[in-house]
């Protein structure tokens, strides 16, 4: 098929609290989720590994335990502390789901390094967990949960801050369920996981939340995974191709934006996917070498070799795949474009992104038109802005415009004096020693007069007062805290606006 002509908007983070931004409108993402429903579930052209697409999804679509007949409604993001802008898209796949009589999803990916576990608030911060490993471990499903006793001194470092806040937080509801969580969970995404589910259940969503890493053992990613390794040159093909198509569009110079290249040599094509020791806890980034018969062959620092066969039958290769991994102890487990791919592609019937996402996906729209011949199933965006209940009446201190403010005070302190300067220079030749000189002289005469005048001193004292009001509000006026250190009205209000927009 030839590749269509996509459009995406510039999408911006509304910047007033409150403020959702969905896209594109909500009755067409209905209406694009049945489209794809309908579509991905009769597309028998478009095969992965010699299986038809529409088999491959039925597979992975029972392997999660979704009926095939329902649409889905998938979001996936870290397993982290994500903030409001994340959690809405949660909200929306809830609305929409309600509207269409399907399911919604969460998707927690415990195998991207970790990050965003510092539970911050005005005043203070503390990691969510006492696991001394958290800056060092290579994905986050490693990390061990917290103690009962680190947990109750984050509630307790938290009550204290939050004495005088004018509403009260969720948050301890769910270190309440994370203390309880941490004794039966193996790993501190999957305690996180599910205490944000009980807090989102609290709320009235009913999203089903699940770990990735249980989905790069299943028979369709490892059918997938198969079919893009022994296929590497065709696909690393036209996945350089997709980001420079991406670049051109975007006017972004640089080859390692929004992602590098994948590597190429005559020997070995790097794969868009992670090699994880899952005995040692290490992992790497894996290239595929070129065998004497054109296949494609996966060796690990062990020794230990996988040929890749692009003729084999899809479900023969995933079991094959499957064995050899299991037998070697290594997973592999995809990268962010390659992930969203799979999710889009065998997964869901609507994926929703946040802006970032959104991007990537642009490239990922491309890829999937030329290496698949089909025309991409369509996602939508979400995002939307919370700030603290304390800083919504507040003035937020501007240093820029005290600045600003100063550099017209300082450029006026010497009056009709400064409009004479600027006149004689004009008067002067462009680059002449009395030019230059006359120039010097207005500085030191602006700077004299500044360092006197009262006007400039009292601004001088605004300035160095704004900026500790900046300083002291910099956690107040940030969008990117942990969702529940909202108080419960304030997440019922954005899961009310995201109903609102799919009900009318």
């Amino acid at each position: 098929m030839s590749e269509p002509v996509l459009r995406y908007p510039d999408w911006k983070a509304p910047a007033e609290d409150g403020r959702v931004l969905i896209w594109p409108e909500p009755e067409q993402i209905l209406r694009e989720t049945r489209e794809n429903h309908a579509r991905l579930s009769d597309e028998s052209r478009a095969v992965i590994q010699n299986v038809p697409l529409n088999q491959v999804r039925k597979r992975l679509r029972e392997f999660v335990g979704h009926d095939d007949g329902r649409p889905m409604l998938a979001s996936g993001h870290q397993a982290e502390l994500y903030h409001p802008g994340v959690w809405v898209k949660d909200a929306l796949i809830n609305a929409a789901a309600r509207r269409l009589g399907g399911d919604a999803y969460h998707i927690a990916v415990d195998t991207d390094a970790p990050k965003h576990l510092v539970l911050r608030w005005p005043g203070g911060s503390a990691p969510v967990t006492d696991d001394p490993n958290l800056t060092t471990a290579a994905w986050s499903a490693l990390l061990q949960p917290p103690t009962p006793a680190h947990v109750q001194h984050l509630a307790s470092q938290f009550a204290e801050a939050v004495r005088s806040w004018p509403s009260e937080p969720m948050l301890p509801a769910v270190l309440d369920s994370l203390r309880r969580l941490a004794l039966e969970s193996h790993s501190l995404s999957s305690a996180l996981t599910s205490a944000q589910h009980e807090l989102d259940w609290s709320l009235g969503l009913r999203h089903h939340a699940l770990l990735a890493s249980p989905l790069w053992v299943s028979d369709a990613f490892l059918l997938f995974t198969h079919h893009v390794l022994a296929r590497a040159d065709e696909f690393a093909g036209h996945y350089n191709a997709s980001l420079a198509e991406y670049r051109a569009a975007h006017g972004v110079r640089s080859r390692q934006r929004p992602m590098p290249d994948l590597f190429v040599s005559d020997e070995a094509i790097e794969m868009p996917f992670w090699l994880d020791d899952l005995a040692g806890g290490t992992r790497s980034r894996p290239s595929v070498f070129r065998a004497g018969d054109g296949a494609f062959v996966l060796q690990l620092l062990g020794g230990e070799t996988f040929a890749f066969d692009a003729s084999l039958d899809g479900w023969e290769a995933a079991h094959r795949l499957s064995r050899f991994l299991t037998s070697a102890a290594h997973r592999l487990a995809p990268r962010a474009l390659t992930l969203t791919m799979f999710v889009r592609l065998c997964m869901a019937d609507q994926f929703v992104h946040g802006i970032g996402g959104g991007r990537y996906d642009q490239v990922t729209d491309r890829l999937v038109a030329r290496h698949f011949k089909l025309e991409p199933p369509r996602f939508c965006v979400t995002t939307a802005t919370l700030y603290l209940p304390q800083a919504i009446a507040r003035q937020r201190a501007c240093v820029p415009c005290v600045l600003h403010d100063g550099h017209r005070l300082r450029h006026d302190v010497l009056g009709q004096r400064k409009r004479e300067y600027v006149e004689r220079i004009a008067s002067m030749p462009r680059r002449s020693p009395q030019r230059q000189a006359v120039f010097r002289q207005m500085h030191n005469q602006l700077e004299a007069a500044a360092a006197v005048d009262p006007t400039l001193e009292r601004w001088r004292a605004l300035l160095e007062e704004t900026k500790i009001r900046a300083r002291e509000e910099q956690t107040l006026f940030d969008r990117e805290l942990f969702y529940a250190v909202q108080p419960r009205e304030r997440l019922l209000q954005l899961v009310e606006r995201c109903d609102e927009a799919f009900r009318s």
